[in-house]
């Protein structure tokens, strides 16, 4: 169960609500609450949901809760992000009403040192991650979903909550299904979110197979959310367990050539240092495999 510490003088009807799941983030939680206590409107709340921080997360998140209004703390045993969002989501006050029923930002992102820059360029674009908009900084209007959405709380009445089966893809499985009840989802660039990205390519790996086991339940469920980019990685990663057939038929060695020409070349229009481009041919490689190895072991869960 969900267990939670209040504040007695905790801000009344919030005009605004900001769920915040952690888990051992002491590098970036301080920047979160400097943020929040800093920003508009002051009747606001920040609802920190824990899943069991073994480093300096709580100790700094309760410096900040004694000396600022509108933060409480949630513990979350059951980890996953879904469970965070669903228990979160069951105290939060009306929103008021916009154009939208779902609205969010493209995802901004931040980092710290090379591998971290080159896997934070690589997932801005169209060779990592295909068409998707959530990375389009400078787009505006409606789409399908966005990232780190707000949510009006009359829209989980019809849909229901955060699937908790799904580890990953628990955002964009709820905005498929929001979309197909006919609510709208609106992406605003003037909203600015900004995401740190892994820094190791093993985390890559694990993040995308992640990425790639769930989206094949999340594509049953909800079907009109398929798109092509959720196929290419897997139909790649087919093709190289095929590449033995090279050895007698040489040209099957072209889509390989012409995928590791592409790599260059979105690495050498990237324009960073040496460092950083280095490092992001394998992490375009990292992000295909991953999510490709991913998707077809996620399907054979749901066939």
């Amino acid at each position: 169960m969900l267990t939670t510490e209040y504040k007695t003088d905790i801000v009344s009807s919030p005009a605004i609500t900001v769920i915040c799941p952690v888990f051992n983030e002491e590098k970036h939680i301080e920047r979160v609450l400097e943020f929040f206590t800093r920003a508009l409107p002051a009747n606001k709340e920040l609802i920190v949901v824990d899943a069991g921080s073994t480093d300096q997360t709580l100790s700094i998140f309760r410096n900040w809760e004694s000396k600022h209004r509108g933060i409480r703390l949630l513990h979350n045993p059951r980890r996953h992000v879904s469970f965070a969002l669903n228990d979160a989501i069951k105290i939060l006050a009306a929103f008021e009403k916009t154009g939208a029923d779902i609205v969010g930002g493209p995802t901004r992102t931040a980092y710290s040192d090379p591998m971290q820059e080159a896997v934070a360029y690589a997932i801005c674009t169209r060779f990592a991650i295909g068409n998707s908009r959530v990375h389009l900084h400078d787009y505006e209007g409606f789409t399908d979903s966005v990232t780190f959405g707000s949510w009006k709380k009359n829209i989980f009445n019809v849909t229901g909550l955060f699937d908790e089966r799904l580890k990953r893809n628990q955002d964009d499985e709820f905005h498929y299904r929001a979309k197909s009840f006919g609510f709208s989802i609106y992406q605003s660039p003037d909203i600015k979110l900004y995401y740190y990205p892994r820094n190791s390519l093993k985390g890559l790996y694990r993040q995308y197979y992640e990425y790639g086991l769930y989206k094949p339940m999340v594509l049953k469920k909800v079907n009109s959310g398929l798109q092509w980019r959720h196929l290419v990685p897997s139909l790649f990663v087919v093709y190289l367990f095929t590449l033995f057939l090279a050895i007698a038929y040489p040209f099957w060695l072209l889509p390989l050539a012409l995928y590791l020409f592409v790599n260059v070349l979105f690495m050498l229009r990237s324009r960073k240092t040496i460092a950083v481009m280095c490092r992001l041919f394998f992490v375009y490689m990292t992000i295909h495999v991953g999510y490709g190895l991913g998707f077809l072991s996620g399907l054979r869960k749901i066939i």
